[in-house]
């Protein structure tokens, strides 16, 4: 299903590939944009099947599953505009960007300011608007990205960041991740009440093979562990789960963060 903005001509709408990647791509019925092309193939049905021409790729991280597909796409469409982290281990991206730097489409009249929010990997940025968040796999839904490169001091101060953006922002990450992250977050947030009715939501989406994306940073706050490790609830539930604490003495923020990943790894 497609999100339309109402102040602006374009749709975001998802492009399923792999098991369970999202590209997404925000189009105005004639120019497309995608974010994180992992698979070329979904993305030129896609154009096909929409009447479209490629003029933007977004990339937010190194991945294959993320960057995939950018050759073959540069290949059929030697103007695409490819913005992406100043990783030179990255190939084709024309214009390498850092935290501040922002950049303006005219065709879809929308301007992103990049955010730097390494964790999952060093090089992870994010592209703000005042409507959204394409965040890749640094905030997932009910979840975070694995800490692939990062460490919780760095990884949990790219969280908030996010966390700090405004309630209304939707978040548009790159993977079906949520159902498999309420799991996770009612084990160690049982009582949380917002977490027990969208848990309800995303079951009903997820039985009709319904996404479940955007969800809001307002929801994030209200239902994600990783965005409520400094409430009183997640730290005596993490202290209780990881033997390695003392549940007297409760962890800083970013002890209970590293903890939560650590256990999420292996849940």
């Amino acid at each position: 299903m497609a999100d339309v903005n109402k102040q602006h001509k374009y749709k975001i709408a998802p492009i399923k590939a792999f098991t369970d990647n999202y590209i997404w791509a925000m189009h105005n019925e004639a120019e497309l944009l995608v974010v994180d092309p992992g698979d070329a193939k979904p993305v030129i049905e896609f154009i096909s099947n929409k009447g479209l021409t490629l003029t933007t790729i977004l990339i937010t991280h190194h991945h294959y599953d993320h960057t995939g597909g950018v050759a073959e796409l540069l290949a059929l469409y030697p103007n695409v505009d490819i913005y992406g982290p100043r990783n030179p281990k990255i190939a084709n991206i024309k214009h390498r960007l850092q935290e501040g730097d922002t950049v303006a489409l005219s065709c879809f009249d929308v301007e992103f300011y990049v955010l730097e929010t390494p964790g999952h990997t060093l090089d992870h940025i994010v592209f703000v608007n005042q409507d959204f968040v394409f965040c890749g796999d640094t905030l997932f839904s009910a979840g975070c990205g694995r800490m692939f490169e990062g460490t919780p001091e760095v990884f949990y101060a790219s969280l908030q960041k996010l966390a700090n953006l405004p309630s209304q922002t939707k978040v548009y990450c790159t993977h079906e991740y949520t159902q498999a992250n309420i799991d996770f977050a009612l084990h160690v947030d049982a009582q949380n009440e917002a977490l027990l009715q969208y848990s309800s939501w995303v079951k009903q989406q997820r039985d009709n093979d319904l996404i479940t994306l955007p969800s809001t940073i307002e929801k994030e706050r209200a239902i994600n562990p990783f965005l409520r490790c400094h409430t009183n609830d997640i730290k005596t539930a993490d202290a209780m789960m990881d033997k390695k604490q003392d549940i007297s003495n409760k962890n800083s923020n970013i002890q209970t963060f590293a903890s939560l990943r650590r256990l999420k790894d292996n849940f």
